[in-house]
């Protein structure tokens, strides 16, 4: 059996519109004006204006490859980063170190690093496992190609984006056992007296108090 709907009667200021054009200009009159004098905020102007400096601190953007102080490739190709990710968006080619190299004794480096940025999900696990903090996820949001060949980050553009990154030894002590001196004077005759024996180290690091854990601290 059909119902029959009564449609309500529309006034003459409803069936001509005019009086809800008004109130939505009056809104928008009123949005305005407080955007002039600064009552409210507004729609940031990108890209002159970004949020580059608001980002928080545990922001997760591209994943990039670093190098130390020295020059050298902090990755040794341990592969552990591509066969945790998740979306497969890591692709490691490794290779040895010839004898001569100045760093043979790290044994291997990466001969091809490609991570697929369309693949990549910034879960933030490829740096996480790395056991030598050789990828680090910067903080940036704009990440763009015109082509799928430009979202692939090769080695050089990996290198590239991560740069040098300095005290790393420092950061990763679980037990802030091993603390970086503010000093430039490091002189010697020899190449043993170059090297800092436990004794050395002691003697040079001293005592340091007030010192907590920092991996219970962010838990």
């Amino acid at each position: 059996m059909a119902y029959i709907v009564k449609r309500p009667r529309l006034t003459l200021a409803e069936r001509i519109y005019l009086p809800t054009i008004l109130a939505g200009l009056m809104i928008t009159l009123r949005h305005i004006l407080s955007g002039l004098f600064g009552k409210t905020r507004v729609t940031m102007q990108y890209p002159e204006q970004k949020w580059d400096a608001q980002l928080p601190e545990w922001y997760r953007g591209a994943p990039t490859l670093v190098t130390d102080e020295w020059g050298r490739d902090r990755c040794v190709a341990c592969q552990l980063c591509e066969f945790i990710c998740p979306p497969r968006a890591i692709t490691i080619k490794p290779m040895e170190i010839p004898a001569e190299d100045k760093w043979s004794k790290v044994e291997k480096r990466p001969e091809a690093f490609d991570i697929d940025m369309i693949r990549c999900i910034y879960c933030g696990l490829c740096e996480e496992v790395c056991p030598e903090q050789a990828i680090y996820l910067r903080k940036d949001y704009s990440i763009t190609g015109l082509t799928r060949a430009e979202m692939v980050h090769d080695l050089p553009k990996l290198r590239e984006l991560g740069g040098v990154k300095t005290g790393l030894c420092e950061e990763v002590c679980p037990e802030q056992a091993i603390y970086l001196r503010k000093d430039y004077s490091i002189t010697g005759l020899t190449r043993a007296e170059m090297v800092h024996d436990l004794p050395k180290l002691r003697e040079l690091g001293g005592v340091k108090t007030g010192l907590v854990n920092k991996w219970n601290e962010k838990k």
